[in-house]
């Protein structure tokens, strides 16, 4: 199997598996819901309505309040209720539970039953949970929506045990100041008309949501300066992972300098693809669209195959920088790197520049349009 390939089969695994692992997360989900359970009552204590015959109660009254009683706790024992107050006169659908009808028209009561008295009862308003207005129960299951705050147990950062007037409230910590350098890459370039030293990184601080970037991209030729890119950026978080980027670039060369003002989107694609896209405007009118693109794939948990490509398109020729207008370079290649700690990690790597259009058309005679070459360096950050 050819590189190409088994990189291209490992991409297919990585794909399946996050869709099964998706699909079976959805599915938990939606079987989590909590189902609604009725609570047994007991009525083991309750007092009986009069069961005389103007009581007002019918035989559907009686059936609901003699319901099947199989769910409560314990039976009850009613051989010591009085049901002296029960009269001739009683519907017999009433009689039909508690005693039984004899000759005379007379009830007598259940054994079971006796000793109750039921003199003083009366009728009892039945409650009808029909009328209940229940909306608001059935909107909150139905939304599966949860109170913000039932996982803080209602603490805020101006109530609770740990809150403070003013300015000396707690920080959250979306609010807490970070900061930090990354170096993506510091390598040596092994060219067959060329050696240079590149390095590429930045220093960002802020929080969450906003940051400032200051991000440089230097290369260095036969030990002098060939060209170096210094941005200052501020970066505003518009959704879990993509930032917007905007700022300013100052760019030093060999034949001259150049500034420009600077807008951009960075972040994470579907597929775990990270994208930094950014459009500058420059002095005369001039633009620049660079698009990065890198991939990192997994062959073990310390040992990553990263692919990257890198895309220059101007919107104007610049004779003196040697740039033309229309796409210009392209950059394609691949780093692989061991992490022997996530903060640091050697790697190796081939690249291919290719040069397109008028830009190659300004090359002179000893330049190439095409220059291939071997990298050796190191990814860190702290």
């Amino acid at each position: 199997m050819t590189l190409r390939g088994f990189v291209k089969f490992c991409v297919n695994v990585f794909f399946a598996v996050t869709a099964l692992n998706a699909m079976a997360q959805d599915h938990q989900h939606q079987t989590a819901e909590p189902v609604p359970t009725q609570e047994v009552v007991d009525h083991s204590q309750h007092a009986m309505p009069n069961q005389s015959g103007d009581s007002g109660l019918d035989d559907e009254a009686q059936v609901h309040e003699h319901a099947d009683t199989s769910g409560m706790p314990a039976a009850v024992d009613h051989s010591q209720h009085d049901m002296s107050a029960q009269t001739s006169d009683s519907d017999p659908g009433e009689a039909m539970v508690h005693g039984l009808d004899v000759a005379d028209g007379t009830t007598v009561p259940d054994p079971a039953h006796a000793g109750h008295d039921m003199s003083s009862a009366s009728a009892a308003p039945m409650v009808n949970h029909e009328t209940m207005n229940h909306s608001g129960h059935e909107q909150m299951a139905s939304s599966g929506l949860r109170d913000p705050h039932a996982y803080s147990n209602g603490y805020t950062r101006s109530t609770g045990p740990y809150s403070m007037p003013g300015g000396q409230q707690l920080s959250l910590a979306d609010e807490a100041v970070f900061r930090g350098l990354w170096v993506d890459r510091f390598e040596y370039v092994d060219s067959h008309d060329f050696d240079a030293t590149e390095l590429e990184g930045h220093l960002w601080m802020g929080d969450s949501y906003n940051r400032y970037l200051l991000r440089s991209e230097i290369e260095i030729v036969d030990d002098s300066l060939h060209k170096a890119e210094v941005d200052l950026l501020h970066t505003r978080a518009i959704s879990p992972f993509w930032d917007l980027r905007f700022g300013v670039r100052r760019e030093f060369g060999e034949e001259d300098n150049r500034n420009w003002a600077s807008i951009g989107l960075g972040g994470l694609a579907p597929y775990w693809f990270e994208v930094d896209a950014s459009f500058f405007i420059g002095e005369g009118g001039n633009s620049l669209l660079d698009i990065e693109v890198e991939y990192d794939l997994l062959l073990t948990q310390r040992l990553v195959m990263q692919p990257r490509l890198d895309v220059h398109s101007y919107g104007q020729t610049d004779k003196e920088m040697g740039r033309g207008s229309g796409l210009s370079v392209v950059k394609a290649g691949f780093r692989l790197r061991y992490e022997f700690d996530r903060q640091f990690a050697p790697y190796l790597g081939y690249e291919r520049v290719m040069k397109y259009g008028e830009t190659a058309d300004l090359l002179t005679v000893d330049q190439d349009r095409t220059d291939n070459h071997w990298v050796l360096g190191l990814k860190f950050w702290f």
